[in-house]
């Protein structure tokens, strides 16, 4: 199965992100979408996995929830948009983290790329894809694809957009 993972769109979308999601079996947005649209572009492309942000209003609070938890070819995904990462885990979800942890989790919210294992969990994944849009402090827009086969993550691929203004 192969994943397209971003964040942070902020009611942005280009051809450009559009077109490195064309070939993914499934497209994943950790929160902030902005609006409707961009989950309607996106979900054009391919099936849409998504949670909702701080900035979402209503349109994307009535399609996505919080915190989203599936499993993916054998893999156990936890996604929500303010999670913190592993040693800072946000109060929202540390306990599910600890008591059941996923082999991934996901999200968003910081702007700030990260791809960090959790050494004390054992086998989590925590990925953060940075920010795709074009509103925040953040320097270069980012976004992530990868595979998922067998329960493992595979062929992680880190995508610069540019500059955000």
């Amino acid at each position: 199965m192969k994943i397209g993972l971003l964040s942070d769109t902020h009611d942005y979308m280009d051809d450009q992100i559009l077109r490195h999601l064309a070939d993914r079996d499934e497209i994943w947005h950790a929160g902030d979408f902005g609006t409707a649209m961009v989950a309607e572009r996106l979900s054009e492309v391919a099936p849409l996995r998504g949670v909702y942000g701080n900035i979402d209003g209503q349109d994307i609070r009535s399609l996505y929830p919080k915190v989203l938890r599936f499993d993916v070819n054998g893999l156990d995904v936890l996604m929500t948009h303010i999670g913190g990462y592993p040693g800072k885990y946000h109060p929202d979800i540390r306990q599910e983290i600890k008591t059941n942890p996923p082999g991934l989790f996901i999200t968003g919210h910081s702007h700030i790329l990260k791809v960090m294992p959790d050494k004390t969990l054992g086998k989590l994944l925590h990925l953060n894809p940075g920010a795709a849009g074009r509103h925040g402090f953040h320097q270069v827009r980012t976004m992530m694809r990868f595979a998922i086969e067998e329960g493992q993550i595979r062929d992680l691929q880190v995508i610069e957009l540019g500059k955000r203004a």
